[in-house]
């Protein structure tokens, strides 16, 4: 005898074998115990969820003499006589290649005839949404009121193509996607009637390839126990799935999360240069994202993915110190890349983009990235903000000493008397020394990172907080000074309103005054002064003091 696939040596022959689907079998058994037979019934869901293996069940168990808790015996004479494939009391059609009116009339002739072994005659039609329009007339009427031994079942995946004359005159049940759970053990006993060996892992990883599917993870099964002469192990399953690396795509994610877009965007192209389909990566990292979002949220995170203890420490090495929507905008990029790699003209160009765009969350305007950003950004005030020295250029260099004489016409100090000029180390020194704390007693270094985070936690001021986040910031005094070279900034600081607010957030830190400043781009007015000094006394040695 030929062999036969998994998925059809072990199809299920009564109720009771069913995976899962209970709403459905309760309500077939019982229209049968109590011999309450419907004339037309539509099972629709995805695929290999049990359609066509619960209409034929349900076709024997109506027409089987003794039926077995609602299925059929399989021994009487009736059971037998059905179970030979040339037997016509049970029709299976397949719509997709019989979609024409021309075979619905013949259908609807043949249908007049009688059963010949059993009590029904029943008409199983696959794929019916293939039919057409003209197709779903022809037998229309018939479906609405047959034969009293005829009974109609219609299977579809796709419901919605189906017209609503036909709908409404059917029983429909839904079929719903098998829980990984069950797949595992569907597929444990499979492997253990065939004798093959099996780590837990390898079962549970074709068990997540199925994705609900009975049918495709009995295939899967049968592809990888052909391809171990062993046991079977993750490895295994991983190599006929032709999934990358996982260290390879772990290596991508942490560089992702780590924003190096370069150490990111050239593993991937190593992985790709060696044969992996874009298609095939796109899906290895998103479920690589998708574990990480579980080992970052859930408790049970070991029981729900069940990994190797090896896989679950990397998932968990890298999930583990990554923000929350961090994860999740880069989940989103890649499903949107997933997609839009379907109808791409160069799709490695398409993933190799969201690479980069996942790493680069700084130049990203999405609502998540500046979540991200300001998490980030609240990290570092914790412990207040340590200030940095803008860049500047090199002091000019004293090659020659003199005196600075005054000049009342040329010199921008004429008319009084002339002030010290400080050196710009002296001046920076000045700014960003510490100093003495403010009346509260609070630190002047941290005053103004304690501020922007009481704007963005206590008093959930969004507009001052984006205003005031970039702003420079120094003591005069007790006066603290907030610079800025936006226009549009200064305005918003100095409205009557946000700066009454400004200084209410302040007082509450101790600062009881502040001013705004508008500081102009370029050269600073200190530059300037030595600028004119210089080209007023051009070819006089100056010492600056």
């Amino acid at each position: 005898m030929a062999y036969l696939a998994f998925y059809r040596m072990f199809r299920p022959v009564s109720f009771d074998t069913v995976v899962r689907q209970e709403h459905i079998v309760r309500t077939l058994k019982n229209q049968i115990e109590t011999d309450k037979i419907g004339h037309a019934y539509l099972f629709c869901g995805p695929r290999g969820t049990g359609k066509t293996t619960l209409a034929k069940i349900f076709a024997r168990a109506i027409n089987c003499e003794t039926p077995v808790d609602g299925s059929p015996c399989g021994k009487c004479a009736v059971c037998k006589s059905l179970s030979d494939g040339a037997n016509l009391d049970i029709s299976e059609i397949d719509a997709a290649s019989n979609n024409g009116v021309d075979e619905m009339r013949d259908l609807r002739e043949k249908v007049q005839y009688p059963p010949v072994a059993g009590k029904y005659k029943v008409y199983i039609i696959d794929e019916v949404h293939m039919l057409t329009s003209s197709a779903f007339n022809a037998v229309l009427k018939t479906l609405e009121e047959p034969p009293a031994h005829a009974v109609f079942i219609l299977a579809t995946t796709e419901p919605q193509k189906i017209p609503a004359t036909i709908l409404s005159r059917c029983m429909r049940f839904d079929f719903k996607l098998i829980p990984q759970k069950d797949l595992e053990g569907l597929v444990k006993t499979v492997l253990d009637k065939t004798g093959k060996k099996y780590e837990d892992e390898a079962v549970s990883a074709i068990a997540r390839a199925g994705a609900g599917s009975a049918r495709d993870s009995l295939s899967i099964a049968d592809m990888c126990a052909s391809y171990s002469s062993g046991k079977l192990t993750y490895e295994d399953v991983s190599t006929v799935l032709g999934s990358a690396d996982f260290e390879a795509v772990a290596g991508i994610v942490q560089s992702i999360m780590d924003e190096d877009a370069s150490s990111a965007l050239t593993e991937t192209e190593s992985i790709l240069s060696s044969g992996k389909s874009v298609g095939v990566l796109i899906k290895d990292l998103l479920v690589f994202l998708n574990n990480c979002a579980i080992v970052k949220m859930c408790a049970n995170a070991q029981e729900i993915i069940n990994l190797p203890a090896e896989t679950f420490n990397r998932i968990r090495q890298t999930a583990s110190p990554a923000d929350g929507h961090k994860i999740l905008r880069v989940t989103e990029i890649l499903a949107k890349a997933e997609t839009d790699a379907r109808y791409s003209l160069n799709a490695k160009i398409t993933l190799e983009t969201a690479v980069l765009k996942c790493s680069l969350p700084q130049s990203d305007y999405n609502i998540d990235a500046l979540i991200g950003k300001i998490n980030a950004l609240e990290e570092k005030l914790k412990n207040g903000v340590a200030f940095k020295a803008p860049q500047r250029e090199e002091p000019v260099k004293r090659e020659k000493k003199a005196v600075l004489q005054s000049d009342d016409e040329k010199s921008p100090f004429a008319g009084g008397e002339k002030p010290a000029v400080k050196a710009p180390e002296a001046k920076q020194a000045e700014m960003f020394a510490p100093a003495p704390g403010p009346a509260g007693g609070c630190d002047r270094q941290s005053v103004f990172g304690k501020f922007i985070r009481s704007l963005r936690t206590t008093h959930r001021n969004a507009v001052l907080f984006t205003l005031c986040m970039d702003l420079g910031n120094f003591f005069e005094g007790d006066k603290l000074i907030l610079t800025t070279e936006s226009d549009a900034v200064y305005k918003g600081l100095t409205r009557p309103d946000n700066n009454a607010f400004i200084a209410s957030v302040l007082a509450e830190l101790g600062v009881n005054a502040h001013e705004a400043r508008l500081v102009k781009k370029g050269v600073s007015d200190y530059e300037k002064a030595v600028s004119q000094l210089k080209k007023n006394f051009e070819g006089t040695d100056i010492d600056i003091i």
